[in-house]
């Protein structure tokens, strides 16, 4: 049984910074590129940044330059640090294996919220 359980999140200014965590089962970690993904009202839940084994990263272009996707794998957890936040970057925040199509992916922990408002 895959456990994902997010944390987080929560209520930030225009330009602040939050820092994610996602503590995965140890089994799944260790088998799987990771990544975080969000989904914000109305929209299609979308990959943000991912990691692989090797610690190779790749990010959307909406994210690049202000998002940092990081993974201890001793600690079978994967990170999100999130800074120069938008208005546009609230949404739900989802970690899971690196997949695309994201609807690929049929189970998921419960997310974190972010919401980003002055």
């Amino acid at each position: 049984q895959v456990q994902l359980v997010e944390s987080g999140g929560g209520l930030a200014q225009p330009g602040g910074s939050l820092r994610l965590s996602c503590a995965a089962s140890g089994a799944f970690f260790s088998a799987n590129d990771m990544a975080w993904y969000r989904q914000a009202p109305g929209k299609q839940r979308e990959l943000v940044a991912a990691i692989t084994r090797g610690g190779s990263t790749n990010y959307a272009d909406s994210v690049k330059g202000r998002f940092t996707i990081s993974r201890d794998d001793a600690k079978a957890t994967v990170y999100l640090q999130m800074n120069a936040l938008k208005p546009e970057d609230t949404a739900v925040y989802y970690c899971n294996r690196a997949q695309l199509p994201v609807r690929l992916i049929r189970v998921w922990g419960q997310g974190t919220q972010v919401t980003v408002s002055a």
